[in-house]
């Protein structure tokens, strides 16, 4: 379980921004124009869904989760934990508020993806209660 000063609050512009940039593009590595930290964070807050938080310790972000419903089906996107943070239990904690959450707003199904080759992942989410479902993502960029 995550220590005492870690706690989980709803994402804030002001407060958070450039952490959570910094944070992304050091895990994530981000090189497609559409995944672009700036550009993600800009369009999930034009959807005022509050399904966007982040972990903190001492004032510092130390991960994310973005979560998103369209009255269907629940989706996890960006649960990141710092690489000098992992296996503290900020992860499972992220995922837990935002599967709350989703559960509150009357979502009965989530959904997530995760890249084929990234198996360390894989097992996090399995170890969660996920578990692949046989299907085929696809996808189509609009710019």
């Amino acid at each position: 379980m995550p220590g005492p000063k870690m706690k989980i609050v709803e994402y804030n512009n002001t407060r958070h921004r450039h952490q959570v940039i910094e944070l992304w593009q050091t895990v994530f590595g981000y090189e497609a124009d559409h995944n672009n930290p700036e550009v993600v964070i800009d369009k999930k807050l034009e959807t005022r869904d509050g399904l966007f938080f982040v972990a903190e310790k001492d004032m510092a972000v130390v991960g994310t989760v973005m979560a998103g419903y369209d009255g269907h089906r629940g989706w996890i996107y960006a649960l990141v934990v710092h690489p000098q943070q992992q296996r503290q239990g900020i992860g499972s904690a992220l995922l837990s508020v935002a599967q709350q959450k989703l559960a509150r707003l009357g979502c009965l199904k989530i959904n997530l993806q995760v890249l084929e080759e990234n198996k360390t992942v894989q097992r996090y989410y399995a170890a969660n209660g996920y578990g692949v479902e046989k299907r085929i993502s696809m996808g189509k960029r609009l710019y």
